[in-house]
């Protein structure tokens, strides 16, 4: 069954008043996802919130539900955060390092990631081995194998970095870790509600996922996937009364499922409207939806190279909705500047934000397009049609 473009776009509001490509910031939220919130933010006005949440317990229920059914989880595996860097740092800040004890990261490093490794350099004394990538533009999976030592602790993997299109073998770095048995942490913030993404084909021990972005959920929300055979690997670097029961005077005991990497307090109301965002897709259809992204994101590095003094820099065997470019007269600001006159949203893309790649590959600030499923190819040639007038003088 083909997408409805037509009808999605009528459940999106925001549609009307943009050309919106700028999926990999924040996702246009669809009317029942919005009305999920609202609805949730209504009645903690007329009831209470504590009260409130009582009510919709089904609802936020639901949501850890619709994750585990997206992904492949089991139940007791997913914990809701506020976002999908704070989801990361669960992992990476409960991991119980040593002086000379090692971790993988990959080229494509985000940087709130890459300054938590250099944080723990800083503190604790571990070493970080950054792998190249290979001649395609993904992780090189024989160096890969080849760096992992006695001492490696942790391999840490973008899916869908925050500069390209590209698309990391995910599945393939999975098998290199259980190979060696090194526990495996993906960064899934672009990648989750733009590829399909399953935890046992991929094999990662950990997983850290954004509601704001393809799901396109609220912001303030994410959350992180714990595999129950890998739980004790990492100790949350907080706890409260929801992580854990004081037991005794001076005891406590820690849940035994994911739920320890959650806290108290949090947005029910976004929550909520997570899951309604995680359903709206399941619905759809995760290959369906990324086939259309896909389809999309070719046409525009198609007709983006047409344009005189334009370079589309993306790379990777495989490619999904982020496209990134630089002109070589006119610079990316400047571009950003117009493309807002004309309300089409586009983001920056600053190479502090993935000094790795951008250092190695010798990258501008560059303009980062990223479209969704609900975008047009009518939209497409307007914005290449912009594109070509900004940069004609």
């Amino acid at each position: 069954m083909s997408l409805d473009i037509p009808a999605i776009r009528k459940e999106t509001p925001g549609s009307e008043s943009v050309l919106h490509f700028n999926n990999a910031g924040t996702g246009l939220m669809p009317r029942p996802v919005l009305d999920a919130i609202t609805d949730h933010l209504t009645l903690e006005a007329m009831i209470g919130g504590y009260e409130a949440h009582h009510k919709s317990d089904h609802l936020y229920s639901d949501t850890y539900s619709a994750i585990e059914e997206l992904i492949g989880a089991k139940p007791g595996e997913i914990a809701l955060q506020e976002n999908a860097t704070r989801a990361w740092d669960q992992v990476f800040y409960g991991m119980k390092l040593r002086p000379g004890d090692r971790i993988i990261a990959d080229q494509a490093s985000y940087a709130s990631s890459y300054i938590a490794m250099l944080q723990r350099v800083k503190n604790d004394g571990i070493i970080i081995d950054a792998i190249p990538n290979d001649s395609y533009g993904q992780m090189d999976l024989e160096l890969l194998d080849q760096r992992i030592t006695s001492r490696t602790r942790l391999i840490c993997a973008t899916h869908i970095p925050t500069n390209s299109g590209l698309v990391n073998p995910a599945s393939k770095i999975g098998s290199v870790a259980r190979k060696h048995g090194v526990p495996y942490v993906l960064d899934a913030c672009q990648s989750v509600g733009q590829v399909p993404v399953n935890v046992d084909d991929i094999g990662c021990d950990f997983l850290s996922g954004t509601g704001r972005k393809y799901l396109r959920g609220p912001r303030g929300t994410g959350f992180l996937y714990v595999r129950t055979a890998s739980i004790d690997l990492i100790e949350p670097p907080f706890l409260d009364l929801h992580a854990a029961v004081w037991t005794k005077m001076n005891e406590y005991e820690m849940r035994p499922d994911s739920s320890r990497f959650e806290n108290w307090e949090g947005y029910v109301a976004g929550k909520i409207g997570l899951g309604r965002a995680v359903r709206y897709l399941l619905d759809l259809g995760p290959e369906q939806t990324f086939a259309r992204i896909s389809t999309l994101a070719t046409a525009l590095r198609n007709q983006l190279r047409e344009i005189n003094g334009v370079t589309v820099h993306d790379i990777g065997v495989v490619m999904g909705g982020i496209c990134t470019f630089s002109h070589n007269k006119t610079k990316a600001v400047e571009i950003k500047a117009e493309l807002d006159r004309q309300k089409i949203n586009v983001q920056l893309s600053h190479p502090e934000w993935s000094r790795l790649d951008a250092e190695t590959r010798d990258l501008p600030v560059m303009i980062r397009a990223s479209v969704h499923y609900y975008n047009t190819e009518d939209e497409i040639n307007r914005f290449c049609e912009n594109i070509a007038q900004i940069c004609k003088g």
